[in-house]
């Protein structure tokens, strides 16, 4: 919610504008009081769509079809005027979440809650589908979770006129992940009831295990997959097995066998789904997100004045950089009726403050070749929104937004603008990649998002925190990755003569850590020295190169190289030699190949990693963070995770300390974010003051040491015991 501008009117059609919900390219969208004192919020379309005679034609038609429309659960249009020089509409306005909003910040919704979700939805839909009309696009986002029960939105609207206007007749309407098999062929048979069906079974199978039954990614893939590949349904346990057969079947191919909206409806209630007066069908965590909007819609932000000329304006006062209202990937908030929430402290009695919410975004690669880190991404990012979110004392909720680039840097682009089109969006974690970092910095760099990478090396990214003002790496830079192994060569286990094998074949990142360990190396205020043995690119042979090396006496060997074969060929030459003090090199090479081609001579190598281990650290925070990781996945937390984790928390602290004030905006989160010294689980995030606010690495490194068919974890090398 935004102040209205100096450019905002005052009122349409006899409704006084409160408070702007968002903007972006189809129009603005206001908070109002009606002429009779509900609160409404009031759609009003852009003049350029206003002027498309056949834009006009549909939203008079449909909007005069929503208008009338009476079904239970369905939110209604109270007002518009389709004549109007900017067409808009009023509908009645609801301070919930969206189910998307929801299930985002918090993850999987209690099973309880699903069925009541589900009965009434399957209830909307009878009413809807008894009135002749089909809705065409349920989705999360389209769903809100109010104290009284969930409603739908947008419907005839956003499923018609407005996703329809700019669009051929035959074109594919909808939301991909949600849209039934006839929906996805545009000259297949016509979206009837048992569409709608089909995707309110799509959201309950989201609601219930928080994924998409068709998967996320590029959005021909899904469709794909929804066409030709059977739902993922694997996470559907917590409901009483008829209702996961239920769900099965509205996600059936052939729309046929899938059951209708009534049938669905008697199921879900028949096994607990309440669809008389819910009461506290909403677990904690939503009652909250709920008494905060009810919060702030009753006490909107005051109007800002026009600005002096010449002076910045606020990011979300630039509606022609924004999108309708999409709060963490969310809907338009419009339902019936206003809800006030207070609870009783247990000092005073009095009433508590509600809490405002603070939308952070996860920009990450969640299908694709770097799943895996963008996966331990979100996992590790949404145990801490959860966690935040938990703290009864915590100022503010944390609302998160998602969005899957593939590890593409195309999408990455995409999705970028996206986010930045957001105006709830305060920052920024991701994205995964080099590639989509480069290609996504220019859209956060623009808007002022704050942007915390979490697992790229911006120096190799060719990305400049001098440049980019709002780019705020916790990931050491590669100028700091020979500290590790500097420490461990020189306190830990100490030695004077050092050998660096160089492998001409790998990258800068290999060439500088010979050069930092030739200049500043191991035992220097012993007397220690290093020498520097090259290996030529065209050669896979390491025995001549390592003889020479081992001809200096050296107490310990380096390779400086990123290649786990190559490495593994370096191990092998060393152990036929008879060498046995330390060996060591950096995270590149601590792969499964390292340890398969090496065999026997892999055991006692030494790694420098930037990322902890947190099932095996000992700090109270890692094992909480890893026991509710296992809980919530079912499997330790992979790497990247921890450190994910606590970009979350930079940003919580950072948030916290700005206040709960409604106008917190990016440019003061990026601005306190490189002041902040932050103890996370991994390691300590703490920026070096100057333009560049680089992070500081001296405490960022972490070391690993090969044994048997893995790699043990040793610790932050800082930590080490001189001897361990």
């Amino acid at each position: 919610m935004r102040a209205l501008t100096a450019q905002d009117p005052d009122a349409l059609g006899g409704h006084r504008l409160l408070a702007r919900l968002g903007s972006g390219g189809m129009g603005t969208v206001y908070l109002a009081r009606s002429p009779a004192g509900a609160l409404v919020a009031v759609k009003v379309i852009r003049a350029e769509h206003a002027a498309d005679p056949a834009f006009r034609a549909r939203f008079r038609r449909e909007a005069r079809l929503a208008t009338g429309l009476d079904a239970r659960w369905v939110v209604p249009v109270t007002a518009a005027d389709p004549e109007a020089p900017a067409p808009w509409l009023a509908t009645a306005f609801v301070p919930g979440p969206s189910l998307a909003e929801a299930v985002d910040a918090h993850g999987a919704l209690p099973p309880s809650t699903v069925l009541t979700l589900g009965a009434c939805m399957a209830e909307a839909l009878s009413g809807i589908q008894a009135a002749g009309l089909v809705h065409r696009d349920v989705k999360p986002g389209n769903i809100l979770l109010a104290l009284d029960g969930p409603r739908l939105i947008d419907f005839g609207i956003a499923g018609g006129a407005l996703a329809t206007a700019l669009t051929a007749p035959d074109a594919v309407i909808g939301t991909p992940g949600y849209l039934s098999p006839e929906q996805t062929r545009a000259h297949g048979d016509p979206a009837g009831p048992p569409s709608d069906v089909f995707s309110l079974g799509c959201v309950l199978a989201y609601a219930t295990t928080a994924r998409r039954p068709f998967g996320t990614g590029d959005a021909a893939a899904v469709l794909y997959r929804t066409v030709h590949e059977q739902p993922d349904l694997a996470g559907l346990g917590p409901l009483p097995p008829p209702v996961r057969e239920a769900v099965a079947r509205c996600l059936a191919k052939d729309a046929e066998r899938r059951p209708t909206a009534a049938e669905l409806r008697d199921v879900l209630v028949a096994h607990g789904g309440d669809t008389s007066r819910p009461r506290d069908w909403l677990p904690p965590m939503v009652l909250r997100l709920v008494a905060e909007r009810s919060a702030r819609a009753l006490d909107p932000p005051p109007r800002r004045s026009a600005p002096a000329p010449g002076t910045p304006s606020d990011r979300a006062s630039a509606p022609s950089r924004r999108r309708v209202l999409a709060v963490a990937g969310g809907a338009l908030t419009a339902a019936a009726g206003a809800v006030w929430l207070t609870r009783r402290t247990r000092a005073t009695g009095g009433p508590s403050r509600t809490r405002p919410t603070r939308t952070l975004a996860l920009h990450a690669a969640l299908t694709g070749s770097q799943r895996a880190t963008g996966t331990a991404h979100e996992r590790g990012v949404r145990l801490a929104v959860a966690a935040h979110n938990a703290r009864t004392e915590a100022p503010f909720t944390l609302a998160l937004r998602t969005v899957d680039d593939g590890g593409e840097p195309d999408r990455a682009r995409d999705a970028a603008r996206e986010i930045a089109a957001d105006d709830a969006v305060l920052a920024v974690i991701g994205p995964t990649t080099e590639a989509t970092a480069r290609a996504a910095s220019s859209a956060y760099s623009t808007a002022s998002l704050p942007v915390v990478v979490v697992s790229v090396d911006i120096g190799a990214a060719r990305l400049s925190t001098t440049d980019l003002r709002t780019l705020c790496p916790t990931r050491p830079p590669g100028t700091y990755r020979h500290l590790p192994l500097l420490d461990y060569l020189h306190r830990v286990h100490p030695v004077t003569r050092t050998a660096i094998i160089e492998d001409r074949r790998a990258d800068d990142t290999a060439r500088r850590l010979a050069r930092d360990l030739l200049e500043i190396p191991p035992g220097r205020d012993r007397g220690g020295r290093a020498t520097v043995h090259t290996v030529a690119a065209g050669t896979a042979d390491f025995g001549p190169v390592v003889a020479v090396a081992l001809a200096t006496r050296p107490r310990a060997v380096v390779y400086a190289g990123t290649s786990p074969n190559r490495g593994a060929a370096c191990a092998r030459a060393l152990a036929d030699a008879g060498f046995t003090g330390p060996r060591a090199t950096i995270e590149p090479v601590m792969r499964p190949d390292f340890l398969a081609e090496a065999a026997e001579a892999a055991e006692g190598w030494l790694f420098e990693a930037p990322y902890t281990r947190a099932q095996s650290a000992k700090s109270r925070a890692a094992v909480e963070f890893t026991a509710a990781h296992r809980a919530r996945y079912g499997r330790d937390p992979a790497p990247w995770a921890a450190e994910a984790y606590d970009a979350v928390g930079l940003l919580s602290r950072t948030l916290t300390d700005l206040g709960n004030g409604a106008d917190v905006t990016p440019g003061q989160v990026a601005d306190r974010l490189f002041r902040l010294t932050y103890d996370g689980i991994a390691k300590q995030i703490r920026f070096d003051e100057g333009p560049g606010h680089q992070l500081n690495g001296e405490k960022a490194g972490f070391l690993y040491q090969a044994k048997g068919d893995g790699f043990r974890y040793l610790g932050r090398h800082d930590q080490l015991a001189s001897g361990s």
